[in-house]
């Protein structure tokens, strides 16, 4: 038998033939295997990658400063978006991976931010939530503060000048104000602890402690709940500006309770807290001069609740004003300016009885 062909392989063509069939079955087992061995180096790549830990990604802590926005409502991915366009992080992937494997991410609060130039994806999560690199000024307000004081406060710790937040105040009906203030925001300026940004305005400042407000009133249903008492909204606010000055907290409730059986029995109010407020001032102890002061908030000489809040009451004074303590009460009296020890009376004979002991304590 032959053995004719037996050893010949596709690169050596049969005697007499052409080489050009030769170069066609040689080129395409070549192309065969580079495409095979890029494949290979492909996967390799991805492996590499996916032992490495998964996007590209900045290492360490980065350099420089760099101010950038968290928004309302952001996602992790738009906030990685956001750091990496901002080149904070390397890729918005890298971050997101980052943020998957640690659940604290999901505590970044909106804000202004001061963060560093080519960090980590995790460095740049660990100092979204470290508060000192939140570019925002901290405002708290007290309860029981009156506007003028908010504002001039508000002024002080924001930057803004205070003839922009006085403008503001005054348009507050624009800015969110409830129609039952009457255009007048006093008393609606909620004390809280506000943060504001660099960005933030007059506007923004007002806006904020408004809307505060009125997420309280929703909350304990403030119309509907003073309806009931037989009382406006803001009547309910001004009584509760009253307990803020004239009682400690503990017994918000009592005096709620004296003001109420006062104006059920027609009695005037009498309450120094809103002569001051008239004058402009905060004596301990007023002159009959001052006493006899022409004004609407002067409730020794007019009737009823003065036409509004004489500071801004917070939710136990609030409360209190809405669920007074049940008594017979018509006076009180803080008997120990030092301690704040306030005490009631039933009637005038007992008033006076407290009366000497507030005089012994003051000396």
């Amino acid at each position: 038998m032959s053995q004719l062909g037996l050893r010949m392989t596709y690169d050596e063509p049969p005697k007499g033939g052409k080489h050009r069939g030769v170069a066609r079955s040689t080129v395409l087992p070549i192309i065969g295997s580079l495409v095979a061995l890029g494949f290979v180096a492909l996967l390799a790549v991805v492996g590499i990658r996916a032992i490495a830990g998964g996007p590209n990604d900045f290492e360490g802590d980065g350099s420089g400063t760099v101010s950038v926005v968290v928004n309302p409502g952001d996602s992790i991915r738009q906030i990685g978006r956001t750091l990496a366009s901002a080149g904070v992080v390397a890729t918005s992937d890298a971050f997101v991976s980052a943020a998957q494997g640690d659940s604290r991410s999901q505590a970044i609060a909106p804000g202004t931010y001061n963060l560093r130039s080519g960090m980590s994806s995790q460095s740049a999560i660990t100092l979204l939530l470290d508060p000192t690199s939140r570019d925002v000024k901290r405002l708290v307000i007290p309860e029981g503060w009156r506007a003028d004081k908010i504002l001039a406060t508000a002024a002080k710790v924001t930057g803004l000048p205070l003839t922009d937040l006085k403008a503001s105040f005054d348009r507050a009906a624009d800015l969110g104000l409830p129609g039952y203030a009457k255009g007048n925001a006093e008393g609606f300026l909620y004390p809280a602890t506000y943060e504001f940004g660099p960005k933030a305005t007059a506007d923004t400042v007002i806006k904020s402690m408004i809307k505060r407000f009125n997420k309280q009133a929703d909350n304990i249903s403030l119309e509907s709940a003073a309806a009931a008492r037989g009382l406006t909204p803001l009547e309910v606010v001004t009584m509760a500006s009253i307990l803020e000055v004239e009682t400690p907290p503990a017994v918000y409730d009592k005096g709620a309770r004296v003001l109420y059986n006062r104006l059920d029995r027609g009695m005037r109010l009498q309450l120094d807290s809103t002569v001051n407020y008239a004058l402009g001032t905060q004596d301990l102890q007023l002159s009959a001069d001052q006493l006899n002061t022409e004004s609407p908030y002067n409730t020794y000489k007019q009737k009823g609740l003065p036409p509004g809040p004489i500071g801004s009451p917070g939710n136990a004074a609030l409360q209190a004003a809405l669920n007074p303590a049940k008594g017979k009460w018509l006076y009180f009296l803080t008997t120990d300016p030092a301690t704040q020890t306030t005490e009631f009376a039933d009637n005038y004979q007992e008033f006076l009885a407290l009366k000497r002991k507030y005089l012994a304590n003051v000396g």
